[in-house]
């Protein structure tokens, strides 16, 4: 009876449904700072306990709410301790707590203030202070917490401290009001500290008894210069007077200090001691601060130089008079002989002839006392070239820069000096002469002394000065035939030295030839060997020395049209030839050749014209099923690539077209009709055809947003549209291809994510693409995100066949800059193979020029292709990254190779790319406001790379190890 009574009752337990018990909801807290730092405090037995509890927690970061409690257990501790480094440690938190993100000092300002009133450690005092400063920058918008601070500064400021005096200057320089010092009527005994005159409280401290408070009253008054308040100019005395001051802190302050008021007021008039003489204040600073060139301190020595570079309003008497050490006659001024006469009319004094010379002035004339400007400053420029300290050299190499370009006389009295550096014993001295000499070449003209001076530099081994030299002589205007003569001879002995600058040598030609045509004529028929009644052999082509020539003698006849009468037959030929390989170097010319004729100017125009026809063309096409479109696009494409290989100058427009356009006839092919009337099980093959189309379409987008630079918003507009289009058909293509409603809704939630990306983005472009695909969705985007992922699909395939073709933004003036990039070693042509041991590494050098790379220390990669498959990227240093000139930059590096032996030595590729990011790089390049919140996690973490440049092939030959 009892089993059956029990399984009655199970039978009805298992009937009656069990109530379910209510979750237990978990709470977790973190454990309190401060209740942890309190106790730790406590348990301290002495005070090198408590700072070692003290160093310990500084290392931990604390939470914003938990800040305050901890100031509390700290000041706490504070008024308790008697040992100050203990204090003093506590006083530095209170400073570093105050930055904890998303905490608001301003609760703790008044215990730091009331912790200042019963110190009586001077570190700890100036400790205190600083951890105010730290707390004052952190609240700029709270004028009441910035006066109680200003007003415990000027209450501790006659503190007997050094340490407390400077922190109280900082305060006052970081905090103090900038607004107007009250006048003389609002002054009174109730006049409030904070609001007193800060610029006389801290130049009161310029003559304090100790150098490092001096400095920090500097200091401070030019930390009220930044925030905007305009400097008395009666401080500029006192300026002066601490320019011979003993330490060199306090003097290089000084410098900045006279600086400023001499921006402030260049033309106020100022005396100049002990003559009647007044001088402008802008000049009279300029002479103090040349005087600083000959200071002790070599820092002194680089901030004076540097900063004669930025006093652009000098008088150009003074500013010529640092060039010379011998003080110029006319910088003392002379009375004339009717001012003698009326002052000695108005004394009464006149000659009786009784004694002799008693006529003569009763003045004694010092020149040292009458000079308008400080004999210190004669020859500064001067000084600074032949200091002992290369740092002060390369100042006044920069400073004479500065002022040789605001002032083209000034830049021709400076020409020896700078030519002169080219001679230094230090590398970086010499390179900034030449980047220097470059800046200002517009103002000067070398003379056939000064022009063998720089070319001596061609025998420099380092070849960063070679292929600066190079970049001068580009831009730099010689005066005779002789200088021509000269320079063509240097660069062909440093091609002999140097063949591997040969294209940096040949580019300095073209300019050179360019910008001289009429010097190079009556040398033409020297350099070409042409007789008038011989004939002359003719030269090897495959000689870099004649190419040279070649080079010179064509880029000047651009612009003489009398000198293609001068050449010979085989200089035709010659013309002909280099002008297909070398067209980068060889201008076309009015010549008729037996080939073809050239045209007799405005190529670059014509060429520019057809690029736009082009695009014209391409973009009648309204229907991508008529006929003749595929073919209409295909000789587009075909004719603008070539565009770009026969015009250096619109390559970069070019080849941006022409990929955007097969973009556009890969889209076309994926969406033919016969591709998509089939059905979804036998289009298998019609699938992988379009994946493979819209895979290509994505890499090709990437590359013309991140290869290409000088984009307009339209043109990238239309990049992005593109991209969307592929993005939508790998949708459609997924679509049919899997089963299952989750990893769909997934994917169309995505892709929507990013049209409204788009939509922000380019939201004002939209108004110029009339019924583009993106359009079409914009106006229906409530409804798809709305409907189900099927429906998604079919819309978004409607959309996508039904888009036309988008036109896109004709080039403007300055054009599309397409990066380039050639790897001139290794050259490939070598077929002794790199030897070296199995499994051990060689060192391959390699040297690649690069042009318009944005930022190639961060993008530019080196690829190794090893026969077997693999491959390796190297990301070179930034050291090995050198810029020659204005959007160059020169690659030189070594690539170490490895591999296991070999029989025979095979080819290794090698070759670089250029690696981009859209994470990183696409809110800088659009301009988004909301950066890279809006974009979809698919967009945001593309990355990959670009090929660069073309592949150069070395052969290697791993060779077993010997045992």
């Amino acid at each position: 009876k009892l089993e059956h009574i029990n399984k009655s009752r199970l039978f009805v337990c298992s009937q009656i449904p069990h109530e379910e018990t209510p979750a237990k909801k978990l709470r977790l807290s973190k454990p309190s700072k401060s209740a942890a730092l309190h106790l730790d405090l406590c348990k301290a037995a002495s005070s090198t306990d408590a700072l070692l509890h003290l160093l310990h927690f500084a290392r931990k970061p604390v939470e914003a709410e938990s800040v305050e409690g901890v100031v509390r257990i700290l000041l706490e501790h504070y008024y308790k301790e008697t040992d100050h480094s203990v204090r003093l440690k506590i006083a530095s938190l209170l400073g570093l707590l105050s930055k904890t993100p998303g905490f608001s000092p301003d609760c703790i300002v008044g215990d730091a203030i009331d912790a200042l009133s019963s110190e009586k450690s001077h570190q700890v005092l100036a400790q205190l202070l600083d951890s105010l400063l730290l707390i004052g920058t952190q609240l700029p918008e709270s004028p009441t917490v910035r006066l109680r601070l200003t007003e415990v500064a000027y209450k501790h400021l006659a503190d007997a401290s050094f340490g407390v005096r400077k922190k109280c200057l900082q305060l006052l320089g970081c905090l103090g009001t900038v607004d107007a010092p009250p006048t003389k009527d609002t002054e009174g005994p109730g006049t409030s500290l904070a609001v007193k005159d800060v610029q006389s409280v801290i130049s009161d401290y310029f003559g304090d008894q100790d150098p490092r408070v001096r400095t920090a009253a500097l200091q401070a008054m030019l930390q009220l210069h930044e925030r905007g308040m305009k400097i008395q100019q009666i401080i500029y005395d006192q300026a002066c007077r601490l320019l011979s001051d003993d330490y060199e802190q306090v003097r290089s302050a000084a410098v900045q200090m006279v600086w400023v008021l001499s921006q402030l007021f260049p033309e106020s008039i100022v005396p100049i001691p002990s003559s009647n003489e007044e001088i402008r204040l802008v000049d009279d600073a300029f002479g103090k601060i040349s005087h600083m060139v000959s200071d002790g301190s070599w820092m002194v020595r680089v901030q004076a130089a540097k900063t004669l570079g930025s006093m652009l309003q000098v008088s150009p008497h003074f500013l010529e008079q640092t060039l010379d050490k011998k003080l110029m006659s006319d910088l003392r001024r002379k009375r004339t002989a009717h001012e003698r006469a009326k002052e000695l009319f108005a004394s009464g004094e006149f000659s009786s002839g009784r004694k002799w010379a008693d006529d003569a002035p009763k003045e004694k004339l010092d020149s040292n006392t009458v000079n308008l400007i400080a004999s210190g400053a004669c020859g500064a420029f001067v000084h600074g070239l032949e200091d002992e300290m290369f740092e002060v050299r390369i100042a006044a190499v920069e400073a004479l820069c500065r002022l040789a370009r605001s002032s083209p006389g000034f830049a021709e009295k400076c020409l020896d000096f700078l030519v002169d550096m080219f001679n230094d014993e230090i590398e970086e001295v010499r390179l900034q002469s030449i980047h220097v000499l470059r800046d200002i070449s517009t103002h000067i003209t070398l003379r056939e002394d000064q022009l063998d001076t720089v070319l001596a530099v061609l025998e420099d081994s380092s070849r960063d000065i070679r292929e600066a030299l190079h970049e001068l002589l580009c831009c730099t205007n010689v005066s005779t035939k002789e200088c021509i003569q000269l320079a063509l001879l240097e660069l062909l002995k440093n091609l002999n030295k140097y063949p591997g600058d040969r294209n940096s040598v040949w580019k300095c030609l073209k300019f050179l030839g360019s910008r001289h045509p009429t010097l190079v004529l009556p040398l033409a028929p020297e350099l070409l060997s042409t007789h008038p009644f011989f004939d002359t052999p003719e030269p090897d082509m495959d000689d870099p020395a004649y190419i040279a020539v070649l080079v010179l003698v064509f880029n000047a006849a651009t612009s003489c049209p009398t000198m293609p009468a001068l050449f010979s037959d085989h200089t035709f030929r010659h013309y002909a030839y280099l002008r297909d390989s070398l067209s980068h170097l060889v201008p076309p010319l009015p010549v008729r050749t037996q080939l073809h004729v050239l045209p007799a100017g405005r190529t670059e125009t014509a060429a520019r014209l057809f690029l736009q026809q082009s695009l014209k063309r391409a973009s009648a096409i309204q229907n991508p099923e008529a006929a003749g479109a595929r073919d209409l696009l295909d000789f587009t494409i075909r004719d603008l690539r070539r565009l770009g290989e026969l015009q250096a100058e619109l390559a970069g427009a070019a080849d941006f077209c022409s990929t955007y356009l097969h973009c556009q006839l890969l889209l076309m092919e994926a969406l033919q009709e016969k591709r998509w009337n089939v059905a979804v099980p036998l289009c298998l093959q019609q699938n992988a055809t379009a994946t493979a189309a819209a895979q290509q379409i994505l890499q090709d987008s990437y590359q013309l947003e991140f290869l290409f630079s000088g984009l307009d918003r339209g043109q990238l507009a239309s990049v992005h549209h593109v991209r969307l289009q592929a993005r939508a058909l790998q949708l459609i293509l997924s679509a049919r291809r899997r089963q299952g409603t989750d990893s769909l809704m997934s994917s169309c939630e995505t892709f929507l994510q990013d049209v409204e990306t788009f939509h922000r983005s380019f939201g004002a472009e939209l108004l110029h693409l009339q019924g583009c695909f993106v359009e079409r969705l914009v106006e229906q985007l409530p409804r798809l995100w709305a409907a189900k992922g099927a429906e998604v699909v079919k819309l978004l395939q409607s959309a996508l066949r039904q888009s036309g073709f988008l036109q896109l933004t004709p080039p403007q003036q300055v054009g599309v800059l397409l990066p380039r990039a050639s790897i001139l070693e290794p050259s490939g042509e070598s077929d002794n193979p790199l030897r070296f041991t199995s499994g051990l590494v060689v060192a391959l050098d390699l040297d690649a020029t690069l042009e318009h790379v944005r930022d190639p220390q961060s993008s530019v990669r080196v690829q190794v292709l090893y026969p077997d498959g693999q491959s390796h990227v190297v990301h070179p240093k930034p050291g090995d990254f050198r810029k020659p000139g204005p959007s160059r930059h020169r690659l030189i590096t070594q690539v170490y190779l490895s591999h296991t032996a070999w029989t025979e030595p095979s080819q290794v590729e090698v070759r670089l790319l250029l690696a981009y990011s859209s994470s990183s790089s696409s809110s800088s390049r659009l301009g988004w406001s909301d950066s890279m919140d809006g974009l979809a996690p698919s967009e945001a973490a593309v990355e990959g790379t670009i090929p660069l440049s073309k592949a150069v092939k070395v052969y290697i030959m791993p060779k077993p190890a010997r045992r």
